[in-house]
């Protein structure tokens, strides 16, 4: 393998994996690039079926990639994935704690498959529990805590062994947002408190604009951009107009209305909202509630804005990764996957 700045904990290059289905080859991922500095935390994204999962899977040790080199944890992915699973937590989005178990002894248990003494585990244990808020729960049993205590649960799991880098895999999924706020709060210490590295996936884009030092963009298997969030909403030129019609059968025309505007880039039409990109948009919004007007078309809602994390996925995928979006089969794409 070349030589690797002492800095990344991640380095692949052209990591790929294929599958076989029904004796055809499914590209799964197709060559990934990418780089993580230690005390980052980055944050992985993608459309659903766009490799995000897989890839993860790969540099966590739990599929063998296909082609291509890694060194995590300074450990090589291929010949010392043994090294690469001492060296890293993981924090899986379905979570490991087992409901019946008592906290306290799942977190024990996870330590000692490290080697770690009861002793020195427990010590461990209950000092996270003091860091992660949860305190007094040691005793509990997880089916009885809230989500936000059993996911802060999920990540003391996998802190137990003190791992230079941390995955999250959707962290804060199906929390409520005063939840998600306080969990962001410990992502945060991972690398301000404890300098440990996060690699995190998530379908919140407030969330990654929120945490995040850089962004990775995955879409077809393929990274597709990286930077930090706000280089990443550099690259969409302009203001965001979105329109929001009273029934789809009017899109097309609100559309050809939008995209009359001056230096209006082609606009998109998803659902009930036609969104498109112009050089000014609030000299935008005037003249295109005239022509609304003039053209007799009822609408719902409409507004000007700066571009978002969205409207960068919406760019580079042609898909948006709205929260309200997060309830795609996510659960059965991924069995699909494991199945071919």
């Amino acid at each position: 393998m070349p030589w690797v700045r002492l800095s990344l904990v991640i380095h692949a290059r052209g990591l790929a994996r294929t599958f076989r289905k029904r004796k055809q080859e499914v590209h799964a991922v197709v060559g990934v690039d990418l780089d993580v500095e230690a005390g980052e935390i980055v944050g992985f994204l993608g459309p659903n079926g766009a490799g995000k999962t897989t890839t993860l899977r790969m540099l966590t040790t739990l599929l063998e990639p296909t082609a291509g080199t890694a060194t995590v944890a300074g450990c090589d992915l291929i010949t010392d994935p043994v090294g690469v699973r001492r060296r890293i937590g993981y924090v899986s989005q379905s979570g490991s704690t087992a409901p019946e178990a008592r906290a306290g002894e799942e977190v024990v248990d996870h330590a000692r498959l490290y080697g770690m003494s009861t002793a020195e585990a427990t010590e461990r244990g209950r000092q996270l529990f003091r860091e992660l808020d949860l305190d007094g729960l040691w005793e509990r049993q997880p089916k009885s805590m809230s989500g936000g205590q059993r996911r802060r649960l999920d990540i003391a799991v996998g802190l137990i062994h003190v791992p230079e880098l941390v995955f999250l895999d959707e962290p804060t999924t199906g929390l409520d947002p005063q939840a998600r706020a306080n969990l962001w709060s410990h992502i945060r210490d991972l690398r301000d408190e404890r300098g440990t590295t996060v690699f995190l996936t998530t379908h919140y884009l407030d969330e990654a604009d929120a945490l995040c030092d850089r962004i990775l963009v995955i879409d077809h298997g393929a990274i597709v951009a990286e930077g930090t969030p706000d280089q990443l909403k550099s690259q969409v030129g302009g203001d965001v107009l979105t329109v929001t019609v009273a029934s789809p059968a009017q899109a097309s025309e609100v559309a050809a209305l939008v995209a009359a505007l001056p230096g209006a880039e082609s606009p998109q039409v998803i659902d009930d909202r036609v969104v498109g990109r112009v050089p000014h948009g609030g000299a935008a919004l005037v003249e295109l509630v005239r022509g609304l007007d003039r053209a007799g078309l009822a609408i719902e809602g409409i507004e000007s804005r700066r571009p978002s994390l969205d409207d960068v996925f919406l760019a580079l995928t042609g898909r948006s990764l709205r929260d309200a979006e997060v309830a795609a089969p996510r659960e059965a794409a991924a069995a699909e996957e494991v199945a071919v």
